[in-house]
């Protein structure tokens, strides 16, 4: 049994991170940013949420792209729910600070949902971590925001940056919280015919 070093998909996003995780685990990812409405529906729960932009990123990057070898796309979407609300990117430094402001010493929920394309069918899974902040002090989350981490990130932080000293315990997906769960990953690679090992 060997890596199997040449396969490939289609990245339905511009994000290094996730690249650089399908990387990990021996994928060739070729990147097709995607622009969908990413609102959410009134009374849509977290997880339909989550899942539904995953998808539709995904089912946008099969249709915008010349796919003559039937290549899989991979759409995927993160969002943080605290106490029932859902934070996703900032829009601004004031709002990303009052993220974190939420955050701090409180336990919340990140979902990353991940989905596969093809011609022939469609694949989705969802994973929920559990992640607790310590008590941030303002001077720390001044100094984070100076940083520029959290600019474009669910929740205003970045778990493979200087936010990794803000967390004292996680419970699941490490890799779900930085934006791609790789076991779930491979396991809709499976469904739709990729094995990561041959």
């Amino acid at each position: 049994m060997s890596i199997n070093a040449s396969a490939q998909i289609i990245l339905a996003s511009a994000s290094p991170r996730r690249r650089e995780l399908l990387a990990q685990i021996g994928m060739v990812a070729l990147v097709q940013a995607v622009d969908i409405d990413e609102s959410q529906n009134q009374g849509e729960p977290a997880i339909d949420y989550v899942q539904r932009l995953a998808l539709e990123k995904a089912q946008t990057g099969l249709k915008i792209i010349e796919n003559e070898q039937n290549l899989p796309v991979l759409g995927s979407d993160t969002i943080v729910e605290l106490d029932g609300m859902i934070l996703g990117k900032p829009g601004d430094r004031n709002q990303a600070k009052e993220m974190l402001q939420l955050l701090s010493g409180k336990k919340h929920t990140v979902h990353t949902s991940v989905a596969i394309v093809t011609y022939s069918g469609q694949f989705a899974a969802t994973s929920s971590t559990q992640v607790h902040f310590k008590v941030l002090e303002e001077q720390e989350i001044d100094s984070y925001l100076l940083t520029g981490e959290a600019d474009d990130k669910a929740g205003s932080y970045a778990i493979q940056g200087r936010a990794a000293q803000f967390i004292n315990n996680i419970n699941g997906s490490y890799s779900g919280v930085m934006g791609l769960p790789i076991y779930e990953t491979v396991q809709l690679l499976k469904q739709s015919g990729i094995n990561t090992f041959e």
